[in-house]
């Protein structure tokens, strides 16, 4: 299945579509001006969304250092909640991020570790869950096996390069709510066989807060360890391991001991020190094999925070900065290669699907890329700021390079004449650059426009 990202900076996209072959005289500098313009439209378009998710976040962040100044009752809370979780959502998809159903996470889950670890998972803790990926690849590793006489190889791991995770637990009364809902039972007894399963998670995992993780070249066979409530299960060869050895190691120990009270008989009732000697040398025994236990389950956790910590790019409030970011990217990577496409010919909208095969197969032969180009989203865009202009008759006019830089040049002082009032300030931390507090609107809009003229 092909996806709608598309694997290239933009920057670099633009330089090859303002090439000047690909233009009249003259038109390419306009036509890189333009994209420049509406780069830096489309970035302040996804802070000012941010500006607001953030704020709506405020409450459930895990990594806040801001006072309480405001206590929000529980209705807010839940259509706060809700604010967040659908404005999350639109940025991954913005971002051309794909959305991992159950049926597909529950095949994932159930697949081996690449790293030789083996995991359990209980999805039923979660009241929110969301995982998303976006550019499913393979990389290159190697491996000893039996079959190549212990020597390396080579072979394929299929991974995600990137890969996003929201969840919220679920309350303990939730739980202990749907637990009697589903087995019949009474509640203290429900809270009792959860609290011995360890349903309750842990308590450095706050469940009033909402969890985002972004992480990068994960194997998707390893998922599992994204998940807070990961639980290490040994493999089967591990299991054996320990079986053989361990009772290998008890039998022999138990047979010299039974062996010697045989062989000495009555001899050992007048030798406590003898009995104390042979009891602690099995016990010595037995402690060895716990000890081999906790070692084997310790080298498993070793594995796992080792992986974890390589693979982790952000977390929480992070998290969605750089999906607004990155949803700005794709937006204008599509806007820019159709817009190169509209502005050269008159295309009727019926006529779209030929503009989105001439689109793909351009980014298979510059790039060599397989890319499901998303059309009608990028024209949606465009016609909504005016830059693109369906006409009666069907045509779809594009305006020209000059003017649709002056357009969005005024839509951007537009823009900051009608900033909204609306938005309740109170517990938004905002970063302070030097000059906001003494720029005044009109000089501020110059300042913001000269942003603009110089290259990003």
């Amino acid at each position: 299945m092909r996806e709608t990202f598309i694997p290239v900076a933009t920057l670099a996209l633009m330089d090859r579509l303002t090439h000047k072959q690909a233009w009249t005289t003259g038109k390419a500098s306009e036509v890189k001006r333009f994209f420049r313009y509406l780069c830096y439209w489309r970035q302040q378009q996804y802070q000012t969304d941010i500006m607001y998710l953030k704020h709506a976040y405020e409450p459930f962040n895990p990594d806040s250092d801001l006072l309480t100044t405001r206590r929000f009752t529980n209705d807010e809370l839940i259509a706060m909640r809700s604010r967040v979780v659908d404005g999350v959502r639109h940025l991954l998809i913005q971002a051309n991020y794909r959305k991992i159903e159950r049926r597909e996470l529950d095949v994932i889950l159930a697949s081996d570790s690449h790293y030789g670890l083996d995991f359990r998972v209980d999805l039923d803790v979660f009241e929110e869950l969301e995982i998303y990926f976006r550019g499913a690849s393979q990389k290159k590793d190697q491996r000893r096996s039996l079959r190549t006489f212990l020597r390396k190889e080579e072979f394929n791991v299929p991974i995600f390069q990137r890969l996003f995770i929201l969840f919220k637990l679920k309350t303990e009364e939730r739980l202990v709510d749907d637990y009697v809902c589903t087995k019949s039972v009474t509640r203290k007894k429900a809270a009792k066989i959860l609290r011995s399963r360890g349903k309750h998670g842990s308590e450095d995992i706050s469940r009033k807060l909402i969890y985002m993780k972004l992480f990068k070249n994960m194997p998707q066979s390893d998922v599992e360890m994204i998940f807070p409530n990961t639980r290490i299960k040994f493999r089967l060869f591990d299991k054996i391991k320990l079986g053989i050895t361990g009772s290998g190691a008890v039998g022999m120990g138990l047979f010299g001991t039974l062996s010697n009270i045989v062989t000495s008989g009555a001899a050992l009732i007048t030798n406590p020190v003898a009995v104390a000697g042979m009891l602690s040398a099995l016990g010595g025994v037995l402690f060895r094999q716990i000890m081999d236990f906790f070692n084997t389950r310790q080298r498993y956790m070793v594995v796992m925070a080792q992986n974890l910590y390589f693979h982790s790019l952000a977390d929480n409030r992070g998290v969605m900065i750089k999906l607004a970011d990155r949803a700005a990217d794709e937006d204008v990577k599509e806007e820019i290669l159709l817009y190169s496409v509209l502005a050269k010919r008159e295309i009727r909208k019926e006529d779209l699907q030929i503009v989105d095969e001439a689109v793909e197969q351009y980014l298979k032969d510059a790039f060599g890329l397989k890319v499901d180009f998303d059309v009608e989203d990028a024209l949606g865009r465009l016609i909504t700021d005016g830059i693109v202009i369906e006409e009666p008759s069907g045509i779809l006019r594009a305006l020209p390079p000059a003017e649709a830089a002056s357009h969005i040049d005024n839509k951007w002082d537009v823009f900051l004449d009608n900033l909204p009032d609306g938005l309740d300030l109170e517990g938004v931390e905002f970063e302070r650059r030097a000059g906001d507090s003494v720029l005044g609107p009109e000089l501020k809009k110059k300042h913001l426009r000269s942003k603009m003229h110089r290259s990003p």
